[in-house]
């Protein structure tokens, strides 16, 4: 699997130790060290192999200083090994991609290769981390707030400045945190693990990360697969509101092709639009106890954050129509109480807001601007109020947010459309609402040598929770061009609660 191991092995014992903050070593490397200590440990991990890669911060400049990249290695179920690893791309951008062992684990995707598993640049575990606590904190404030109020805009910038000040006082450069030096990281690690060729596998910006390394990097990728798929000559703020309508209108799809949800909950997509509009003229405002216990915290229900929660699985879908409907009849608790958890700030966060903002303010926000995510958003839902359709899905003020975050544009080759000959497996949910399926069937038509299936009844990050799809995902594997897909068309949808 390693056929230059014993080389670099012999090259590490010679080199000096450099953390970040020093110079860049002359020739990136790999560095065995323990597994990271969580609070809450990783029961897999017991047994990986993990360290750093160092690589320097900006290769554009000649005095760049060194950081360090967590990186596990899941083991192999099987002994031996296949000689051909899978590399891991997690999402966000900004996600502790460590935090995702345990679910790439119980899905076998370590069953006859080992997994290698790599926290971006930026990430938690890495140094440096662009954690940004005043973001979180904000976040935890937010529920108390008018979603798509002015205020709560400055607010969220307001924080987002805080944090730069911090990060950047500490002399980290935050235009080096980008897809474009994402790409060369994994490069980097390839050469120095001595891995001859590896399958690649992303999902949400790890697909934009995944096909701009194909596009880009081609050498040494054997397969790749993507899974809920973000092509980086499409994504930005307006594409949003297109992924909410198809993954809403399909879960509101399967109630209605399912006779006893149909007669329980119809007209959900009318009943749904009808309170966006009512709940952003009068909201429902209540001080909640969270489920968990703690102090009540004060929450705001208005049409944007009835949207938002909706796209995020707030309930979870096979609870939604119930949901709704309660609403609808003025029974708020299911929303009310799932909203107030959001208030608490988690101890550990898994998403580092300095490396998301620095990568959606330099390579997403600049293609769309605000007239655009309006345009966008009346085209998917005519009926919904302005002060709604203002703000791309999940990502509020974020014009405003990268006013104060202050980094370049990135430059139009990260946009280019990609065309690979890689042998691709490209996996869409049906029911995402934050990137479509139907970019997934974009995706593919670009890619000549590649095999796209639709799951059923499955969300965002689908080969992780489908069985489906975790079989096609190891067939796909075994035979790139000829994949067992068999299974996906009787996929089941969503199972409503009635």
């Amino acid at each position: 699997m390693f056929g230059m191991r014993s080389v670099y092995l012999a090259l590490l014992m010679l080199a000096p130790l450099l953390g970040a903050g020093h110079h860049a070593p002359s020739m990136p490397r790999f560095e065995t060290a323990p597994c990271p200590k969580m609070q809450e440990p990783i029961e897999a991990l017991k047994h990986a192999r993990c360290g750093f890669l160092l690589v320097p911060e900006n290769r554009s400049s000649s005095n760049s200083r060194t950081i360090r990249l967590q990186v596990a290695i899941l083991r192999s179920r099987s002994k031996p090994a296949l000689p051909d690893p899978i590399v891991f791309m997690a999402g966000g951008p900004g996600e502790a991609a460590i935090h995702d062992t345990p679910f790439l684990d119980r899905a076998g995707i370590n069953r006859n290769r080992d997994v290698i598993i790599v926290n971006q640049r930026g990430t938690l575990y890495d140094d440096p981390d662009l954690n940004c606590p005043e973001l979180d904190q904000y976040y935890g404030r937010q529920v108390s707030l008018v979603y798509g109020a002015p205020s709560t805009g400055r607010a969220q910038a307001g924080a987002a400045a805080a944090c730069r000040r911090r990060l950047v006082s500490k002399g980290i450069d935050l235009s080096a945190y980008n897809t474009t030096e994402n790409e060369q990281d994994f490069v980097d690690l390839r050469r120095a693990l001595g891995i001859r060729q590896w399958n690649v596998y992303g999902y949400s910006y790890g697909t934009d990360l995944a096909l701009s390394l194909m596009r880009d990097h081609p050498d040494g990728i054997r397969t790749a697969i993507i899974d809920s798929a973000v092509p980086p000559d499409i994504v930005g703020l307006p594409w949003t509101w297109s992924s909410m309508r198809e993954g809403i209108t399909t879960i509101f799809g399967d109630c209605q092709a399912q006779p006893k949800c149909a007669r329980k909950y119809p007209n959900l997509l009318q009943t749904f639009t009808r309170l966006v509009v009512q709940l952003e003229a009068h909201p429902v405002i209540r001080n909640v106890v969270p489920a968990l216990g703690g102090p009540a915290v004060k929450v705001v229900l208005d049409g944007g954050t009835l949207v938002n929660m909706i796209v995020a699985n707030q309930p979870k879908p096979g609870d939604m129509p119930a949901a709704i409907t309660a609403l609808a009849h003025g029974d708020a608790r299911t929303f009310l109480q799932a909203r107030a958890a959001s208030a608490h700030v988690a101890a550990v966060p898994e998403q580092a807001q300095g490396m998301t903002q620095s990568i959606v303010c330099r390579e997403w926000a600049p293609y769309g601007s605000s007239a655009d995510i309006l345009r966008a958003g009346k085209r998917e839902f005519p009926a919904f109020p302005e002060s709604v359709l203002i703000n791309a899905v999940q990502m509020p003020f974020e014009h405003e947010l990268c006013k104060a975050w202050n980094v370049p544009v990135g430059p139009a080759s990260q946009r280019v459309k990609v065309r690979s000959n890689i042998p691709t497996l490209v996996v869409s949910g049906a029911i995402d609402g934050k990137t479509g399926a139907r970019y997934g069937r974009y995706a593919a038509s670009l890619l000549p040598n590649s095999t796209y299936v639709r799951i059923n009844g499955i969300g965002h990050w689908v080969i992780v929770q489908s069985p489906c799809a975790q079989q096609i995902f190891q067939s796909f594997l075994s035979r790139p061009r000829s994949p067992k897909t068999s299974c996906a068309p009787s996929t089941p949808g969503v199972k409503f609660k009635v």
